[in-house]
């Protein structure tokens, strides 16, 4: 049977996904929920990247915007079944939605830029409202400023509050607010070095907006963190603030179970659904089990193209991970343990803070791990007898890659910015005990994955002598089989092998090492390298039990 489903990879623009028939997980419940819920002036949504946060806001806007008609565009979605609701609310209201994903700049002033000609855009959209004519002359200046990106920064910073005001006296009608993404450019900032500058621009352009406004009807605000503390939101009533551990919105961000399901069936993939889960299920809204909808769209997209179930991971290609990096990099910290336990497969309990702000991130080794959590690293899997902590884990197989993956880079530059002199200098002087004091005290200080098996072991040695001028051959071609490790140093004609074995327990690390030499005496691992010229072939067995090893 053909198959003819288009799924909306990358899309957020509801209109376009409805209007060209591409496969559509109808989340439209969500109007319902918020005019439910929603009698205060505003629902702030917080999720990780990539759960649908943009796509929510483009449906909401096309529900209430005055200026359209949506009828087609939700026929046949749950909503339209409500229909006194959507007698009410359908195309009634005027609405500014904005979103702030794109605010990026190595310096302020490009940032700075670049939030104007965002507003200038949106000012642009709404070039009818100069067609009101009792707009007083300054408010008409103001607002062809606005629109032609000549405004003042003090313009700016009141720019969406006026033009809510400008909004409803066109209307004669209070305006809703939608407002994605709105703690990027603070984000941004506060990585490039200029959060003061942008802080002073955000809070009150968003904060004006917000707070005591007669012409703002509600608002609903979608981010990544809950930064009240960043006084955006400070002294703003009756607001509502939706994160991934509530249960008020938990269903329409991600894919629940049963949407899943029923995509696979509709797409022919089921042979697919353990895969799936194994690498993109995990996450945990609420009390909700949730999808990362950006992986699972992608890869049966992936399926239905070539037909290769072979997961792959397209959640790091959206970040650069540089959270996990900046906890590993701080030496105050002792996180060794808990990283250990995480990427075996086990939980950590710990205090989560969700009233986090940019600025001081990573200031605590809380604020770290809450971070991990908010942005979708962690999931929280249950609650501790202390009330006050939450059991944490690795989501999925995904994100486990993600955390290995910066481990390894993180020992590998680590090692590679680390005088390593006294390492070569035992290696070369082939002084066993040296080398078992040194390999030791690095195998403590690392962190260790895969439950010790022989692959991380010998990961772990590679790694010691790359990039440090030596050709390194790992299972190295080699007489009558395989030796794990090869060292030459060309310029002196001499040569390292190693053979590495794993030893059931500290007792054994001896007998594991003469178990190596013998192996690479009977193989003649060395005797190639001589053949090839090598005047001096150095021959270590190295043994590993956990954090211990021996050196022969």
């Amino acid at each position: 049977m053909e198959n003819k489903i288009t799924l909306p990879i990358g899309m957020s623009n509801f209109t376009e996904i409805r209007k060209n028939h591409y496969y559509y997980i109808d989340k439209t419940g969500l109007i319902e929920n918020l005019l439910q819920n929603n009698l205060s002036k505003g629902t702030l949504i917080t999720r990780p990247r990539r759960f649908g946060k943009t796509l929510a806001m483009c449906m909401l806007a096309d529900f209430f915007d005055i200026r359209k008609d949506s009828r087609a565009l939700f026929d046949g979605l749950y909503i339209a079944g409500n229909k006194s609701l959507c007698a009410e609310w359908m195309n009634q209201c005027p609405v500014i939605f904005l979103t702030l994903k794109n605010i990026d700049g190595l310096k302020f002033e490009s940032a700075y830029d670049m939030l104007t000609a965002e507003l200038a855009d949106l000012f642009k959209q709404h070039s009818y409202l100069l067609d009101l004519d009792q707009m007083d002359a300054s408010d008409r200046s103001i607002y062809e400023r606005l629109k032609d990106n000549r405004a003042t920064t003090a313009e700016i910073k009141k720019s969406l509050s006026f033009l809510t005001r400008i909004m409803a006296q066109y209307y004669h009608k209070p305006v809703i607010l939608l407002l994605d993404e709105y703690d990027v450019p603070i984000a941004k900032a506060d990585s490039k070095g200029y959060y003061d500058q942008m802080l002073e621009i955000i809070s009150p352009l968003l904060g004006t907006a917000l707070k005591d406004n007669e012409f703002l009807k509600f608002a609903v605000i979608t981010g990544c963190l809950r930064i009240t503390k960043e006084s955006i939101f400070t002294g703003t009533n009756n607001f509502i603030t939706d994160t991934i551990s509530d249960n008020r919105y938990n269903e329409f961000f991600g894919f629940t179970q049963p949407e899943v399901t029923k995509l696979l069936t509709d797409t022919h993939c089921e042979a697919c659904a353990a895969v799936i889960q194994k690498w993109y299920d995990g996450y945990h809204f609420g009390n909700l089990d949730i999808y990362c909808p950006w992986d699972v769209l992608n890869y049966i997209q992936k399926v239905m193209a070539t037909g290769t179930q072979e997961p792959e991971n397209f959640w790091e290609h959206t970040s650069d991970n540089s959270v996990i990096r900046t906890f590993l990099e701080r030496t105050d910290f002792d996180v060794t343990e808990k990283f250990e336990t995480l990427l075996n497969g086990g939980t950590i309990s710990e205090a989560i803070e969700e009233n986090l702000t940019y600025n001081v991130l990573t200031s605590s080794e809380q604020n770290l791990w809450s971070l991990l959590y908010l942005t979708g690293y962690l999931t929280k899997v249950g609650s501790t007898h202390n009330l006050s902590e939450t059991l944490l884990k690795i989501p999925n197989h995904e994100v486990m890659s993600i955390f290995q993956k910066s481990v390894t880079e993180w020992f590998s530059d680590s090692l590679a910015r680390s005088n390593r002199s006294s390492l070569f200098e035992a290696l070369w002087n082939e002084d066993a005990d040296k080398l078992t004091e040194i390999l030791s005290d690095l195998l403590f200080n690392t962190i260790s994955y895969h439950d010790y098996a022989e692959s991380f072991y010998h990961a772990f040695v590679a790694r010691l002598f790359a990039n440090a001028g030596y050709i390194v051959e790992s299972n190295y071609e080699n007489g009558l089989g395989r030796s794990d490790l090869v060292i030459k140093d060309r310029k002196l004609r001499r040569a390292i092998v190693i053979e590495l074995k794993i030893a059931k327990n500290k007792d054994c690390l001896a007998d594991e090492c003469y178990k190596a030499l013998q192996q690479i005496e009977e193989k003649k691992y060395a005797t190639k390298i001589e053949q090839d010229g090598f005047k001096k072939v150095i021959r270590y067995g190295i043994a590993f039990y956990k954090k211990e090893c021996l050196v022969m």
